[in-house]
């Protein structure tokens, strides 16, 4: 009996075609927006205008942190071959700036979370070869406070859409972040290091689920590269064999970009 009365009050949740058609319908009443305020777009989005000046990555790439090459170099920058980072690889779907930064401040900061499939496609693109290799997906995680003031974390609405559009299994709790840390924006990198100097352990409870795999982590925007640092130090410590990033977009030159 007490199963049937769980079964009959378990909450009811659409599946993935009943969505679609559901986000089909509300398109052909309120038919979508662009990010940017121009033309209407063929679905929600980014106007062609837009998405002409969006900077995407395409190109050869820095094995270890993503960063742009010029040419293919076939190795990493100098940067990542002086010190290697606690993350194994990174790859960014575009570079941070003032186009790119209006939809990840909306996602982040105006509860656009719809906005999260665009920018897992994007990723899906970007990080491709990650994707392939990785066991899991993670996302950096909120404190507990900030994420009930922001009441969705954004690094897990990305990784969310980004595990059903690959079919690469979610962790969203594999990591927490034990003590709540000041805003990055506005530190060096030394400051942003000591800033979340163990902010970030796998709970000894969720060790196992994260032992031996390959797991790629997902953030918004990586810029020293210190925060996702510090995820990826405390995953290999749970045992993680390796650990790559994927982001949105990562920052060329920090100054003037709020983040």
């Amino acid at each position: 009996m007490a199963a049937e009365h769980g079964d009959f009050t378990r909450r009811w949740e659409p599946g993935p075609r009943l969505k679609g058609l559901w986000r089909g319908a509300l398109d052909l009443v309120f038919p979508p927006q662009t990010l940017d305020g121009g033309p209407r777009p063929l679905a929600g989005g980014l106007s062609t205008t837009a998405w002409s000046r969006i900077h995407f990555l395409d190109g050869p790439v820095c094995d270890g942190c993503g960063a742009p090459f010029e040419y293919d170099l076939g190795a990493r920058c100098p940067a990542c071959l002086a010190k290697p980072r606690g993350f194994d690889r990174a790859r960014a779907a575009c570079l941070y700036d003032e186009t790119s930064r209006e939809p990840i401040l909306k996602l982040k900061h105006a509860d656009r979370t719809d906005l999260a499939p665009l920018m897992a496609r994007w990723l899906s693109r970007a990080a491709w070869e990650l994707i392939d290799d990785a066991d899991a997906i993670a996302p950096v995680p909120l404190h507990r406070l900030r994420l009930l003031s922001r009441r969705y974390n954004q690094a897990a609405e990305i990784a969310r859409a980004l595990s059903r559009l690959t079919g690469t299994p979610y962790l969203p709790d594999a990591l927490v972040r034990r003590r709540g840390t000041d805003s990055q924006a506005g530190k060096s990198g030394s400051g942003r290091r000591r800033n979340v100097a163990g902010a970030f352990e796998v709970p000894p409870s969720r060790r196992g689920r994260v032992a031996g795999l390959r797991i790629l982590l997902v953030d918004d925007v990586l810029t020293t590269g210190a925060t996702a640092e510090g995820c990826a130090r405390a995953l290999k410590a749970a045992g993680a064999s390796a650990v790559d990033l994927a982001v949105v977009a990562r920052v060329k030159q920090a100054a003037g970009l709020t983040i």
